[in-house]
Formats: structure tokens, C-alpha cells, sequence
């Protein structure tokens, strides 16, 4: 039995605290995995104004769709903004 492959999707992610202009690019399959691999691949964290998390704003370039996730630098867990 062979597993659908997920649909990957581009994504413009930036962290709350830096200008939007220093956006970057990701190709993930979700709004959560977008976050997660932006956090991976730059390293923005030290910015940030709380040591323990970092907010980013993930914006999917084909629908417009946009959110705000929570990222708990300790433990790796994604919640939404409140």
C-alpha cells in the first residue's frame, strides 16, 4: 500500500520581532511545518525578546491564508499566537 504523498505549499515566514521585509521562503505541507523549518534554517532566536519562545507569522502565498505560532525554543511545541 503506497501513502498519498503531501501537497507542499510556499510560504513566506517571518518572526514578529524583525521587519517583514527579512521574510523568508519555505516550501512546506503545513502552516506548523512552515514555522517549524524557518526556525531550522535561520536562527533568529537570540533576537528575540523572550528567551524561551519566538513568534512567527506564516503567510501562504497561494491562498493568502495567514497565522501566528508560538515557538517554544525548549521543547520544540508549536501553538497558536493568543
Amino acid at each position: 500500500m503506497t501513502h498519498a504523498a503531501a501537497t507542499t505549499r510556499r510560504f513566506r515566514v517571518y518572526a514578529r520581532h524583525v521587519d517583514r521585509d527579512r521574510a523568508r521562503f519555505v516550501e512546506e505541507t503545513s502552516f506548523e511545518a512552515a514555522a517549524v523549518a524557518y526556525l531550522e534554517r535561520f536562527d533568529l532566536a537570540a533576537a528575540a525578546g523572550d528567551a524561551h519562545a519566538l513568534q512567527v507569522i506564516v503567510h501562504d502565498t497561494g491562498t493568502g491564508h495567514e497565522h501566528c505560532f508560538r515557538l517554544d525554543l525548549e521543547t520544540g511545541e508549536t501553538t497558536p499566537c493568543g
